[in-house]
């Protein structure tokens, strides 16, 4: 199984879900790329995919730019030609949380808007790994404090893998929230860099 950042050139996913329109998928795709993340089979085929976006676009914009020059910048001074290694000691470094907002600016936050896996790889932890992933950027690259999302308050496989897989907490339940009529709760988990 082959997880990695999508790139953008070669992001078509397949709809796993045939309620998205591709619409829906460029938009996410183009918008924010860092928070793609797929999971491929051996055979190239795309089996699971997350989209997600983040909420307070401005703050956000401003914090992925500021990863983007520091991180050029650690590459530039470390003198190798643009690579850098790193020693690992054997403790490691303690969960640091984003850089606190700037007063009276509104929180940052990621929002899983999809997450799909097909069926005949479900129950092996692609789930899992995939949405870890997003939390990682959505922290690192745009500094957010909490990632959100809506599940259907019938899906317990799903509120299953959020809640105690992944650490979510309802927040609340949203009335109606699907167009079927149904309630979502309204879930989310606080992010920690590494």
């Amino acid at each position: 199984m082959i997880f990695r950042r999508s790139e953008r050139k070669k992001t078509q996913p397949r709809p796993l879900s045939k309620k998205n329109k591709l619409q829906y998928y460029y938009y996410h795709i183009l918008s924010w790329p860092q928070l793609l993340q797929v999971a491929e089979a051996t055979n190239g085929d795309i089996v699971g995919y997350v989209l997600a976006k983040v909420e307070d676009e401005e703050a956000a914009t401003a914090a992925a730019a500021a990863a983007a020059a520091s991180s050029k910048d650690s590459n530039t001074s470390s003198g190798g030609g643009g690579t850098s290694t790193t020693s690992s000691s054997s403790s490691s470094p303690a969960p640091r949380s984003p850089a606190p907002p700037a007063p009276n600016a509104p929180e940052v936050h990621g929002h899983i808007t999809s997450l799909a896996v097909a069926r005949t790889h479900r129950k092996l932890g692609i789930a899992s790994k995939l949405m870890q992933a997003t939390h990682t950027a959505m922290a690192e690259v745009f500094g957010a404090r909490y990632a959100s999302l809506h599940v259907r308050v019938s899906n317990a496989a799903a509120f299953h893998l959020y809640s105690r897989t992944l650490g979510y907490q309802i927040r609340g339940v949203e009335d109606k929230y699907y167009a079927d009529g149904e309630d979502a709760f309204d879930m989310r988990k606080p992010l920690v860099l590494s």
